[in-house]
């Protein structure tokens, strides 16, 4: 024990090197030297930019089945005002901070925490992701096309913290395994937490949020959320919202849903009361819930909104651009998951003819939702709480779908999408 407690001191003194930050961190180490709260979980999510996603979703289940455990969450000054009432924080390097980090069980966060935070030994850490992979991630990512990306060393050594990693479905726990290898994690395949609500949510969940957003009853409401690209900083992702306002006519509204990334930039053109920002809206569940129909790119909402089954159209002006730059597991005109366009033509088309849900569209919609939705029935969060916090063995889950292989990206798919500079 001796040992392994100069270990850990070891590690917490190699931060205090910086100028003007060995204060702080003498208070780290000295709460490392008293015994972790067994009664104590952490809580992040975006690298403390709020209150959301998996682990609000298992937070807010915990507080119901597991109330002898205190949450704390962690977040930037700059977010403190945006958490909801009740929520008990720490901000983040403050000294609340360092005592939460040091003593804590229990650390749940959908990225990584800091490389310098020491795992004390029983602390139990639990990566929830915050989506379903459709380009690659970690190590997949960092080798793919022969490259020598940098970085793999410090991720493989956060994965080697990791006690479970949470996956939304059977392609989720597969892509993990080889975008995290060699953790020796426990995948919890249990669903998605944050999708709860979409299995759970009142009848009148959407129709609320439709009024508080100031939408008239009777609208069509087309969510747009793409993701971000790397080279593109164009918020809207090469779609002229403006001109796809128009053809869709006066009873339709559009929400434009950016990257996390891109929060604070517009991202709807000013003075069209049809198209209406919701970057900053805290909570996209509720956005899904209001739509009609879910327009995205490459973004993992398609793996969350087909939850609901209900239209979905993707438009994929530059897919020859991404799945060769950026590499995926799966090729999206063969498994979308209902319509497809490469153009803005083409997007306005789809709903002139009706093809957002004709037969065909609701047949592709029904084979995604099977592959990738089989396990929510809104109690994911249950089994992760259940799982993790209770100590029990979780054997209620509903049978996931069965095993599709993954899908080589074909090197010779025509150049029906020209790529885009």
């Amino acid at each position: 024990m001796l040992r392994r407690m100069r270990s850990i001191s070891a590690k917490a003194r190699r931060v205090t090197r910086e100028p003007g930050r060995a204060l702080k961190y003498a208070l780290y180490r000295a709460q490392l030297r008293l015994p972790v709260d067994e009664r104590l979980a952490v809580y992040s999510a975006y690298w403390g930019a709020g209150y959301s996603c998996n682990p609000a979703a298992i937070y807010e289940k915990a507080r119901e089945l597991a109330p002898h455990i205190r949450g704390v969450w962690v977040v930037k000054p700059d977010r403190v005002a945006h958490l909801p009432a009740g929520v008990e924080y720490v901000v983040e390097e403050s000294p609340a901070y360092f005592r939460a980090m040091a003593r804590a069980k229990y650390f749940i966060s959908n990225a990584n925490f800091p490389d310098y935070i020491v795992k004390r030994p029983g602390a139990v850490e639990v990566q929830t992701h915050h989506g379903t992979p459709l380009k690659l991630m970690g190590m997949d990512g960092l080798t793919y096309g022969g490259r020598r990306g940098k970085g793999g060393d410090e991720l493989l050594k956060r994965v080697g913290r990791w006690n479970y990693s949470v996956a939304a479905n059977q392609h989720s726990t597969q892509s993990w395994g080889t975008a995290y290898p060699g953790g020796g994690y426990e995948s919890l395949e249990y669903g998605y937490p944050r999708n709860d609500v979409l299995v759970n949510a009142a009848p009148d969940h959407g129709a609320k949020v439709r009024a508080a957003l100031g939408i008239e009853p009777g609208k069509q409401v087309v969510l747009y959320a793409p993701t971000h690209r790397g080279r593109n900083r164009d918020v809207s992702g090469y779609l002229d919202l403006a001109e796809l306002a128009g053809s869709l006519g006066p009873d339709s509204v559009i929400l434009v849903r950016a990257h996390y990334f891109y929060e604070g930039k517009p991202a709807a053109p000013g003075g069209s009361a049809q198209v209406l920002d919701v970057t900053g809206h805290p909570r996209v569940e509720d956005l899904y819930l209001a739509a009609d129909v879910l327009v995205t790119d490459y973004s993992s909402t398609m793996f969350d909104y087909a939850v609901l089954d209900r239209p979905i159209v993707i438009f994929a002006p530059d897919w020859e651009w991404y799945r060769t730059t950026r590499g995926v597991y799966f090729d999206i005109f063969d498994a979308h998951p209902g319509a497809i366009a490469a153009t803005q033509d083409e997007l306005a088309a789809v709903f002139a003819s009706g093809a957002v849900d004709d037969e065909q569209a609701r047949q592709r919609r029904a084979a995604f939702r099977e592959r990738f939705c089989a396990l929510e029935d809104g109690k994911a969060g249950e089994r992760v709480v259940r799982r993790v916090l209770l100590g029990e063995q979780v054997g209620d889950r509903p049978a996931p779908a069965p095993a599709v292989p993954q899908q080589a990206t074909p090197a010779d798919r025509p150049a029906q999408q020209p790529a885009l500079s």
